[in-house]
């Protein structure tokens, strides 16, 4: 998706130890605009596959997963990240390290939201080692339900998480795949061009 790797080269900022900062389009001030077309990304790409609700974690994957479920049509829920006193019985919960920040998260869904005939699709806004994704599809298997995809905004490819959930079975689609951030430089992975006769 050209329009975010552009807004990744403009706006990112290279952190050491491979992070990648997106704190003025993703993470923290929102581009309402992008997010809208990340939204309609993902609902293309994982159109036709009977997706019933769309999950995430609070708080950065909120944005481009609200949009993808306004345009698939479906609700849109997210893990909390803080118990809270109307989110403590009938819950699903699990347990995601986060990269970025270094600790141990438990996420919670209120048993309410999924059911077992829900196909799921997973968004988030980083994938790295793939525990955030991980830990929501533990959430999804916990109610029965099944996942249908996970879709990323921002893939970091030189670390394992793609292979990782690929090795499980799930398909993954990633709008932007960052290969190196070597030396302060973004780079992506160059996407082979599809040509129609």
């Amino acid at each position: 998706m050209k329009l975010l790797q552009q807004t990744i080269l403009e706006k990112g900022t290279v952190l050491p130890n491979g992070v990648l900062k997106v704190n003025t389009f993703l993470n923290h001030q929102i581009d309402t605009g992008l997010m809208i077309e990340v939204g309609k990304e993902f609902a293309e790409r994982f159109s036709g596959l009977n997706i019933t609700k769309v999950i995430t974690i609070e708080s950065s994957g909120i944005a481009p997963s609200f949009f993808a479920a306004h345009t698939l049509g479906v609700p849109l829920i997210f893990a909390r990240k803080k118990k809270s006193l109307t989110l403590k019985d009938n819950v699903y919960t699990s347990e995601v390290f986060s990269f970025t920040k270094q600790e141990t998260s438990e996420i919670t869904v209120a048993k309410e939201f999924l059911a077992e005939n829900d196909r799921v699709l997973i968004i988030d806004d980083f994938l790295a080692n793939g525990q955030a994704a991980q830990g929501l599809i533990d959430v999804v298997k916990q109610a029965g339900a099944s996942v249908a995809g996970i879709g990323i905004v921002i893939e970091k490819t030189f670390q394992p998480g793609r292979q990782i959930l690929e090795d499980k079975g799930y398909r993954v689609e990633s709008l932007a795949r960052v290969q190196s951030l070597q030396d302060g430089q973004i780079t992506f992975v160059e996407e082979p061009i599809s040509i129609t006769n």
